[in-house]
């Protein structure tokens, strides 16, 4: 039986309809500091507990993630437009560091307002043109908004109703 494989078109399509977080995943140490917008993010395992991201394979971010071991799951806070914009890269030409400027803090960056995650490097399995890195979570920052989400191409944000 021969292997199968979906149009690429029709893959896209579908996961526009996707809704998932914006996330900054950033890493600091021997290969130096950096920061990319990724939005293949989820948890792995609460025991313990876990989380994965989808880096480009040859994206700075991922060479970097290896060689310094550990990265941060920055969820952006609503209204951090911005932010996602600058690391995602669509202000590289104007700016020589992504982090000028921002409320950053801690020694793996941490972006002010976002629920964040810092991460031990656990695995780094290669799949076609990705790296998925497999991180064991060492600590947990709440964040003090809800999240930016993106969806069909645009940014949007999602209210909460809380139970009563």
């Amino acid at each position: 039986m021969g292997h199968l494989e979906a149009d690429r078109a029709d893959f896209i399509q579908a996961m526009r309809c996707v809704a998932s977080s914006v996330t900054v995943v950033t890493t600091e140490g021997v290969a130096g500091r950096h920061g990319a917008t990724v939005s293949a993010f989820t948890s792995v395992s609460a025991d313990p507990p876990m989380v994965l991201v989808c880096l480009n394979a040859g994206s700075r971010i991922a060479q970097q993630v290896q060689e310094n071991g550990v990265f941060r799951v920055n969820i952006l806070p609503a209204g951090a437009t911005r932010i996602a914009d600058r690391f995602a890269g669509r202000h590289d030409a104007d700016i020589s560091d992504r982090f000028e400027g921002l409320p950053i803090s801690g020694t793996v960056p941490h972006v002010k307002g976002a629920t964040s995650l810092l991460c031990r490097l656990d695995q780094a399995v290669a799949a076609a043109t990705h790296l998925v890195c497999i991180g064991l979570v060492e600590e947990v920052d709440k964040g003090t908004e809800l999240p930016l989400t993106y969806l069909a191409g645009r940014y949007r944000q999602i209210a909460c109703e809380e139970a009563a």
